[in-house]
């Protein structure tokens, strides 16, 4: 299976997006409201429908960034927010994107990539981030799918996988997740090492 972008485009199309909770999970919210500096340039990859960058520029982080490889989920982010900037909604293969950023926010977009492109997304990730940037978000402490995605994993793994080019600050199961997802997702704090 090739997850090309007509692949996700179709699964937005068909409503086939069952990672999508419809507003921002509580877990990175909560992170969210904690963050003091507005200046931040915040990146979410493969950002789907984006209610955390909806959450972010309303919170007043303007610097805020949307990519997904797929079209249908900018669009839907630029009808419910019409004052976002279209510069700042780009659609790209993630693993092409060349940007800096002081914070990326990951949320389901590690699932949904194929878990032999997992090596690369630690590298890109730390080729994105500003010295002393942070990787924050949620990860799935579950087996999951082994084909289609969402692709699981485990406490154990993705620490061999990060620990190389990440400071891992937290790692740990998340007190807040939704219903369906409790005792299933990781919080993580990764920031990128010199």
């Amino acid at each position: 299976m090739e997850l090309s972008e007509e692949y996700w485009n179709c699964r937005y199309a068909e409503n086939n997006a069952g990672w999508d909770i419809g507003n921002v999970s509580p877990p990175i919210k909560e992170y969210i409201k904690q963050l003091s500096n507005k200046e931040l340039a915040i990146l979410i990859p493969g950002a789907g429908n984006a209610y955390e960058a909806e959450f972010l520029y309303h919170s007043g982080f303007k610097n805020t960034y949307v990519l997904d490889f797929a079209e249908l989920p900018l669009q839907n982010i630029k009808k419910r927010m019409p004052d976002f900037p279209d510069k700042q909604l780009i659609q790209q293969d993630f693993f092409l994107h060349i940007g800096q950023y002081d914070l990326i926010i990951e949320q389901t977009f590690f699932c949904a990539i194929h878990p032999g492109l997992r090596k690369q997304y630690a590298q890109h990730m730390k080729s994105l981030l500003k010295p002393g940037g942070k990787l924050v978000g949620l990860l799935f402490n579950d087996t999951l799918n082994n084909e289609p995605p969402p692709f699981g994993g485990n406490k154990q793994e993705y620490e061999l996988l990060f620990s190389e080019l990440f400071e891992i600050k937290i790692m740990e199961p998340c007190n807040n997740s939704i219903k369906p997802r409790e005792g299933r997702e990781l919080f993580v704090i990764m920031q990128v090492k010199a």
